[in-house]
C-alpha cells in the first residue's frame, strides 16, 4: 500500500493565500517587509494561482475565466529574489517517541515549500544532523511541488545533532545573505545558541521553528526510570517524582525561551510548536501570529 502524502490537495489549496514573510531589506535584492507578492506585472510569466477575495482584479486571467468560469491570478517572476533556505533537522532525536517530530517537521516543510512555490519564491531545503546533507530546490511554480514532496517523503532520520558544524558548513557553502528557516527540536548536547547567532551575525534573517513532543516538555513517567539518549545511546537511571517533573518542565521552558531570544534579538521570528497541535492550527494560527507567514 503506498504511503500517504504529506499533505492532501484540500490542505494545499488552503495554503495558496499565504506568503512567507521576511522583515529585512537585503542590498541588491527584492526584500524588506516582503510578502512575496508578485501577482500581476512583472518580467516573466510563470504560473497561475486561484483567485481569493481581496486579490488585485487587474491580475486576473480573464480569458481563462471566460473559458473555465473560474478566476485565476497571473503570477510573474521578478529577479533577483531574496535567497530562502530551509534547514530541516533529520537527526535521531526527531524520531524519538514515535517519530512525531520528524513527521511534523516534514509536513511543515512541505507546506512552507508549497506556499513559496505558489508565490514564486525559491526555497532550498537542506536536511541536517551532524552535517549538511544533499538538498532539494523548490522553485518554478506549484507544478514543481510533487518533486520536493517526494524528496521530503524519502528522508530518513538518523545521526547526532551538531549545530556548530552544520552552521559552519552552511556559511561556507552559502555566503549570500538571506532568510534562513530552521525547523528543529534544537536538541544538541553542545548547545545551539552560538551557532544560531553566527547565522545572524553573517547577515541572515532567522525564522526559527521549534518542535517538541509532549514528553519532551512534560515527562510522562514516575518512579525509577532509565532514559536512553536517542542520538548518543547513553543511558541514565533516575528517580522521577512530581517535583522532578515540575523542574524538568521549567528547564524545558527556559531552553525554549533561549531559542526564542536568539531569534528576537536579531529581528527574526520564532514559533514553538508541540506535535500534538494540528498542522492547520500551527500554520494558520501560531505561524501567522508570529508573522512568519502572512
Amino acid at each position: 500500500m503506498p504511503n500517504e502524502p504529506l499533505l492532501d490537495r484540500v490542505f494545499l489549496e488552503r495554503l495558496e493565500r499565504l506568503a512567507i514573510y521576511w522583515q529585512r531589506s537585503f542590498t541588491g535584492l527584492v526584500g524588506g517587509h516582503n510578502r512575496s507578492r508578485f501577482a500581476g506585472g512583472g518580467q516573466e510569466f510563470l504560473d497561475h494561482r486561484h483567485f481569493h477575495q481581496g486579490d488585485d482584479l487587474r491580475a486576473v486571467n480573464w480569458r481563462a475565466y471566460m473559458r473555465l468560469d473560474k478566476m485565476f491570478l497571473k503570477m510573474f517572476q521578478i529577479e533577483p529574489r531574496v535567497p530562502v533556505r530551509m534547514l530541516l533537522d533529520t537527526s535521531a532525536s526527531m524520531a524519538a517517541g514515535g517519530g512525531e517530530k520528524f513527521t511534523f517537521g516534514r509536513r511543515l516543510a512541505a507546506a512552507l515549500c508549497y506556499v513559496g512555490l505558489v508565490r514564486l519564491d525559491t526555497i532550498q531545503v537542506l536536511p541536517f544532523a551532524s552535517r549538511l546533507h544533499e538538498g532539494q530546490v523548490a522553485g518554478g511554480g506549484r507544478h514543481r511541488y510533487r518533486q520536493v514532496a517526494e524528496f521530503l517523503e524519502g528522508l530518513e532520520p538518523g545521526g547526532v545533532t551538531d549545530f556548530f558544524r552544520v552552521v559552519r558548513e552552511y556559511l561556507n557553502e552559502y555566503p549570500q545573505r538571506g532568510l534562513v528557516i530552521v525547523i528543529s527540536d534544537f536538541l544538541d548536547d553542545a548547545g545551539c545558541g552560538k551557532a544560531l547567532q553566527y547565522l545572524a551575525d553573517y547577515g541572515n534573517e532567522l525564522m526559527l521553528v521549534q518542535l517538541w513532543s509532549e514528553e519532551d516538555r512534560v515527562p510522562p513517567w514516575t518512579g525509577e526510570v532509565e532514559l536512553t539518549d536517542a542520538e548518543s545511546g547513553g543511558r541514565l537511571r533516575i528517580q522521577v517524582d512530581e517535583e522532578a517533573r515540575r523542574r524538568y518542565t521549567e528547564g524545558f521552558d527556559a531552553f525554549a525561551a533561549g531559542i526564542k531570544e536568539v531569534a528576537l534579538r536579531n529581528d527574526g521570528k520564532y514559533t514553538g510548536l508541540p506535535t500534538s497541535m494540528a498542522l492547520e492550527d500551527a500554520i494558520f494560527g501560531s505561524m501567522v501570529r508570529t508573522r512568519s507567514i502572512a
